[in-house]
């Protein structure tokens, strides 16, 4: 039978328009249109600038042949014209493909033939990585190649394109009237995952939950209008974790910044008034060990963002003790980047800064506009006891969730399976309600029938004030089948001994848990910041056993 509600009130124009985070620029363009959207080196744009860009941008596109469902590659940094292109890309109805500019070139070759890329942005700094990868495509089909050039860039690279940007800007209407999706469920970006073996997958987003994360991001920051945000974040990583329409949306400052540097990323803070920043706990990191006369003069309130898979309290303890707010999130590509957040409650207010920052250093709950997040037994997806100790794996569900994987049905049948997202992710969940991942379900050690966390061990080994960056994998054990072996990359200036190491463990770890080989050197990391440990437990099987 059907509704009094559902008879003579018909879904129209009037009462229903497609979710859409392009919506965010328009109005803040013709509310805000003197306040400043942009700042790169000396360069300063206006929202209105910024919008009538974005439109020339979609404009120019669209006289080019890009159509809805298009694929437009940009392999750019941190420039106005990668903000841009999140807007003027989608404006054209097509799909936007930030890509990975650490990658070789075999590995942006097969993105491009997987995405089909008509178009491509190029900053001269990878413009030579790009030509490459672009004669390397199995598949032949014509690319429009433009060159974004930089007075910031400073070293090798050029021109391989055929026009250059603001040249294809300037073809194109600053008034052009472009066009929301047909549907909010419509594809607005494609993100690759990093993958460690194989090809990597293709995480498609829709409007919606693109709108749904950045909205979700000002409530769980309490971000006011006219923040001030810093670039440390890549924008290539999760469409910069949806942060370019946060900003459009609370009229903020987009400060750009081309690559990760202390002491540029100090300066910025001091002179533009820097309010906000995100990053991985590799830069947070980077930071807190800064020298102390480079942070020196910064008075003002900064809230910074993290997200990993589980940040070291050591690194949120350090962060607070340098006076910066900050806000633990958790996510992955699969979710739009950051989907859950461990909310502060005012009684932590209280606690030493060591148990607070353990606290703060849990995964939490799931965003305000992600429907739901729980640990469940993958095999009988029935929800663990909220008990801190039993296994299971981290599950989302809801509009902050990926449309699936490109051209790959099985890939995203499992990730889907039983009605919620696997995100691979071992955890726990406190009797608070809060999650805290206890490992990648990969990385799990198993010593003698015994499980061990290797990030457990990881948060032990980042309170020796000689570890700058700590990463723990199992190493083959003839007796115990598995141990653990630390990779250490040190502090600058700091000496310390395997054996020093071992005997800080042993006073923050059961003996079982205490790493029987320890490797010093610099970490291997992908572009957003994370150890790859796939390439660490190559090394493992060769490492020195210690006595423990």
């Amino acid at each position: 039978m059907t509704s009094i509600y559902d008879r003579d009130l018909p879904r129209c124009a009037a009462n229903h328009d497609a979710m859409t985070p392009l919506a965010f620029i328009e109005r803040t363009a013709a509310v805000y249109p003197q306040r400043l959207a942009i700042v790169h080196g000396a360069r300063r744009l206006t929202w209105s600038d910024t919008y009538a860009r974005c439109r020339r941008l979609a404009s120019a596109l669209a006289a080019h042949g890009i159509a809805r469902g298009d694929t437009v590659a940009a392999m750019l940094p941190n420039v106005p014209a990668m903000i841009e292109a999140h807007f003027g890309v989608p404006m054209a109805g097509a799909v936007l493909n930030a890509l990975n500019t650490r990658l070789d070139a075999a590995s942006i070759a097969f993105m491009l033939d997987h995405g089909e890329a008509r178009a491509v942005l190029v900053d001269p700094e990878f413009s030579a990585v790009l030509q490459e990868a672009l004669s390397l495509r199995q598949v032949q089909r014509p690319v429009l190649v433009i060159d974004v050039d930089d007075a910031l860039h400073v070293g090798p690279g050029g021109r391989i394109g055929s026009i250059e940007y603001e040249a294809f800007l300037a073809g194109g209407d600053p008034a052009w009237v472009w066009q929301g999706p047909q549907d909010e469920w419509d594809a607005i970006s494609l993100n690759y995952t990093s993958g460690t073996t194989g090809n990597p997958k293709g995480v498609v987003y829709h409007h919606r939950g693109a709108a749904m994360n950045a909205i979700s991001n000002i409530l769980e920051w309490d971000m006011p209008r006219h923040a001030v945000y810093l670039w440390t974040l890549p924008l290539f990583h999760c469409n910069g974790w949806c942060f370019p329409w946060t900003l459009a949306a609370r009229a903020g400052v987009n400060v750009c910044l081309r690559k990760v540097d202390a002491q540029l990323i100090f300066d910025l803070i001091r002179a533009e008034g820097v309010t906000h920043y995100c990053g991985a706990p590799i830069v947070h990191n980077l930071l807190v060990n800064a020298p102390s006369a480079m942070k020196a003069e910064i008075s003002h309130p900064v809230k910074a963002m993290v997200a990993g898979a589980a940040p070291p309290a050591a690194m949120i303890e350090g962060m607070e003790e340098m006076g910066f707010d900050i806000t633990h999130t958790y996510g992955l590509t699969e979710v739009y980047g950051p989907a859950a957040v461990c909310v502060k409650q005012a009684d932590w207010d209280a606690l030493p800064v060591g148990e607070r920052a353990a606290l703060n250093a849990r995964q939490g709950v799931a965003y305000h506009l992600q429907r739901g997040m729980t640990v469940m037994d993958p095999e009988t997806m029935t929800p663990v006891p909220a008990d801190g100790e039993t296994m299971g794996e981290i599950m989302f569900r809801g509009n902050i969730t990926m449309k699936g994987y490109l051209k790959n049905p099985a890939a995203t049948e499992a990730a889907f399976a039983g009605g919620w997202f696997h995100s691979g992710d071992l955890a726990v969940i406190h009797p608070d309600g809060y999650v805290k991942i206890k490992d990648r379900s990969k990385d799990i050690i198993i010593s003698g029938g015994e499980n061990i966390s290797s990030i457990e061990v990881e948060d032990a080994l980042y309170r020796h004030p000689a570890v700058l960056a700590a990463a723990v994998v199992a190493r083959p054990d003839a007796q115990w089948g598995e141990t653990p072996c630390a990779f250490i990359e040190l502090k600058a200036g700091a000496s310390v001994s395997a054996e020093d190491i071992v005997a800080h463990c042993r006073q923050h770890l059961a003996r079982f848990k205490v790493p029987r080989a320890v490797v010093f050197g610099e970490l291997p990391k992908t572009a957003t910041g994370k150890i790859q440990k796939f390439e660490l437990r190559k090394q493992a099987g060769s490492a020195t056993a210690i006595d423990v």
